[in-house]
C-alpha cells in the first residue's frame, strides 16, 4: 500500500493506493494519524479512490482511525471508495458509521461544518 498525506486548512488528507490489508503499512497509517492528532489536527479525509481491495484487517484500521478522531472531538470521512469497498461497508453495516463523500471539496465542506 502506498500512503501520502497533506494538510489543507487544518484537514489531514490521507491518500491510499493499493490494497488495505492490515500489513505493516497500516501501522504507518496509524502513526500518521496519531501524529496529526498530537498536532491538534482533528479533521481527516481518507481518499480510497485508488484502493483496489480491503479486508477485515483494513476495515479494522479504518474503524480505529475513526475512533481516534471522534474520541478527541474530531471527525473523519472517506472519499470516493470503490464499489467493492462500498458493498463491504454495507454488508458490515459500517455505512451507518462512516461518512462517505465523493470529492475532496465535499469532504472538506462536511468536515468544516461538523
Amino acid at each position: 500500500m502506498k500512503l501520502e498525506s497533506t494538510v489543507t486548512k487544518d484537514i489531514v488528507y490521507v491518500r491510499l493506493q493499493g490494497d488495505l490489508i492490515g500489513s505493516p503499512d497500516s501501522q504507518q497509517l496509524i502513526e500518521l494519524v496519531n501524529n496529526s492528532i498530537n498536532e491538534t489536527k482533528l479533521l481527516c479525509a481518507v481518499d480510497l479512490s485508488q484502493v483496489r481491495f480491503i479486508n477485515s484487517s483494513g476495515i479494522g484500521v479504518l474503524v480505529s482511525l475513526l475512533t481516534k478522531f471522534r474520541n478527541r472531538g474530531g471527525e473523519m470521512v472517506l472519499i470516493n471508495p470503490s464499489e467493492q469497498i462500498r458493498k463491504l461497508l454495507i454488508i458490515t453495516k459500517l455505512n451507518n458509521i462512516f461518512t462517505v463523500k465523493e470529492t475532496d471539496e465535499a469532504a472538506a465542506s462536511y468536515l468544516i461544518q461538523s
